[in-house]
């Protein structure tokens, strides 16, 4: 991890953090308060509905600046979905772009040569197999489910402006954000 920073460095790059994560329309449920003896019951309809949605933390190269990128689905995220969120990094962010993610077959293939084919000024790494530990975009989706734990939204549609919500508080917020670097089992040179 630390030669990547150095690579990151070396190219005055973006680093970026990413990873996706789904959330379902069947209610995540958490433990809350209530009043002794009035045990809290949600009522819902059992539907599988899902908006699966990936993010990034990205760290800008001289200021350690840090931001929140994210895309939704209606559906899995494959290829093509990580494709399209990179390119989405790419247009909001100048210079050079380093984006660490885990080794899942939706990072790897002919969609992502061709990308960096495209656009020289990406570059990808990869985080050790088996270390979401490593990974500071995993604390997003820990932030953005306890936010939406014990909800019950009607439908798919107010299940997508709870998540949007959810991670726009994350993304407003530079304590949160720092707060996702620094749970992170990261060397300390983000810290």
């Amino acid at each position: 991890m630390a030669a990547d920073k150095k690579k990151a460095a070396r190219l005055g790059a973006h680093l970026v953090f990413a990873d996706e994560s789904g959330f379902l329309l069947i209610p995540n449920v958490a433990k809350t308060w209530a009043p002794v003896g009035q045990t809290p019951i949600h009522r819902h309809v059992y539907r599988r509905d899902k908006i699966s949605v990936i993010s990034g933390i990205s760290v800008s190269p001289k200021r350690q600046r840090l931001n929140l990128y994210y895309y939704l689905f209606y559906d899995n995220i494959g290829q093509e979905e990580v494709c399209l969120f990179l390119r989405h990094l790419l247009r909001h962010l100048r210079g050079q772009v380093m984006v660490v993610l885990d080794n899942s077959s939706t990072h790897k293939g002919e969609p992502f040569q061709e990308l960096r084919h495209q656009h020289p000024r990406l570059h990808m790494e990869n985080f050790p197999s088996y270390a979401p530990e490593l990974n500071p975009d995993e604390a997003v989706w820990s932030q953005a489910k306890r936010k939406l734990a014990n909800s019950c939204p009607k439908d798919i549609d107010e299940l997508m402006d709870d998540i949007i919500g959810s991670i726009n508080g994350i993304r407003r917020s530079p304590r949160k954000l720092r707060a996702c670097i620094e749970q992170s089992e990261l060397p300390s040179f983000l810290r």
